[in-house]
């Protein structure tokens, strides 16, 4: 029968689903009628833009005068010798700077509400209240207190830019910021995982720890699978090398020591040779012969023993009686639960070892 190859798929393979792609009862955010994605006008290009020099001159006035106003730059002022210079700005440029900044922040709401008003009359979204969900940073920047959200937007728009292929910032600081976020993501996380690691640790080495309750729930919601999964075990290694024992020298050499043994036995049955020795001349033939016959009938028991225990049948039902007395061992055992935590420990630390890998310094090295 020919099967279908299945891949995973790539962000780049799917695409957007339409309104005739969702499920009954499901409200996507975007218009049934929206018109296909193609370049932007000149206009468009030259707002984004616009606002970008205009998101650039804001967040610079917020940042300066942030600074400026901060106890950080007066005592930096103090140990240079420029106090003078500080307080001037103080006094006399600082209002000028928060009133250009309200200017501005009644500039960022205007033109919100206005590409609000836009997007219902072009029916963008789905529902008239989904633009300040979708725009939620502008919003938020709005408020004196978060401007510093408006940054966002400078990101977004430097993004969308970048898509049409105008260069804003240059792709080496592109790298090197990817490079360095994806460092600061792997030292945090290899920091968490490790710190778990060693809460895991000394809550298994404590005598009244939860492990052993937890390894009882584990071992006894999974008895089936473990069953099986020794049992198949058990089958693939044990019962090939027992038959094979039959099948060598081991069966042949057994049933000629219980064959010897019967003739032996007869051999030493002194009522026997007594009784034989009654019937003249024929008595040492019979006697001869009655030990071919005993050894003869204990090759053949023990070969018909070998070829019953070893049958496929009996060998397996006996691997699935091992199997579930393995499966139903008894995990408050104190050496169960010693060997448990021996592998787990290994574990740890093998998983430990790894973590602690800086795998961004490798991929430093690569071209």
């Amino acid at each position: 029968m020919n099967t279908e190859q299945r891949s995973t798929p790539t962000l780049d393979t799917l695409s957007m689903p339409q309104q005739t792609d969702l499920p009954d009862g499901v409200i996507p955010f975007y218009g049934t009628a929206k018109a296909p994605e193609r370049r932007p006008s000149r206009t468009k290009l030259g707002y984004d833009i616009l606002m970008l020099l205009l998101l650039l001159v804001d967040l610079a006035l917020i940042l300066t005068d942030t600074i400026l106003t901060s106890g950080i730059a007066h005592s930096l002022a103090q140990w240079l010798n420029l106090s003078a210079v500080l307080v001037n700005y103080q006094q006399n440029y600082h209002d000028s700077i928060a009133t250009i900044g309200g200017f501005f922040t009644l500039f960022w709401l205007g033109e919100l509400l206005v590409r609000w008003g836009l997007a219902i009359y072009a029916r963008t979204y789905y529902r008239w209240f989904f633009f300040p969900f979708v725009h939620w940073y502008e919003v938020l920047g709005v408020i004196p207190a978060l401007r510093i959200l408006r940054l966002l937007r400078v990101v977004v728009i430097v993004r969308r830019l970048h898509r049409l292929g105008i260069q804003i910032v240059p792709q080496r600081w592109i790298q090197s910021a990817q490079f360095y976020y994806h460092v600061l993501l792997e030292e945090l996380s290899d920091r968490v995982i490790l710190t778990a690691i060693d809460n895991f640790r000394t809550q298994l080495h404590q005598p009244t720890g939860k492990h052993g309750q937890l390894l009882q729930q584990t071992i006894a919601a999974n008895r089936s699978q473990i069953e099986t999964a020794i049992l198949e075990l058990l089958r693939r290694e044990l019962t090939p090398r027992l038959q094979a024992a039959l099948l060598a020298e081991q069966g042949e050499r057994l049933s000629a020591s219980v064959g010897a043994a019967v003739e032996q036995a007869l051999d030493d049955t002194p009522e026997l040779r007594k009784y034989l020795k009654l019937i003249p001349i024929a008595g040492g033939m019979i006697e001869s012969q009655i030990h071919s016959v005993g050894r003869s009938i204990g090759k053949q028991v023990t070969t018909a023993i070998n070829q019953h225990l070893f049958a496929d049948e009996t060998l397996d039902g006996l691997m699935r009686a091992i199997a579930h007395g393995i499966s139903q061992i008894d995990t408050t055992h104190p050496q169960v639960q010693t060997l448990v935590a021996e592998v787990v420990e290994l574990s740890l630390s093998a998983f430990e070892e790894q973590i602690k890998i800086q795998q961004w310094k490798h991929r430093q090295q690569l071209p």
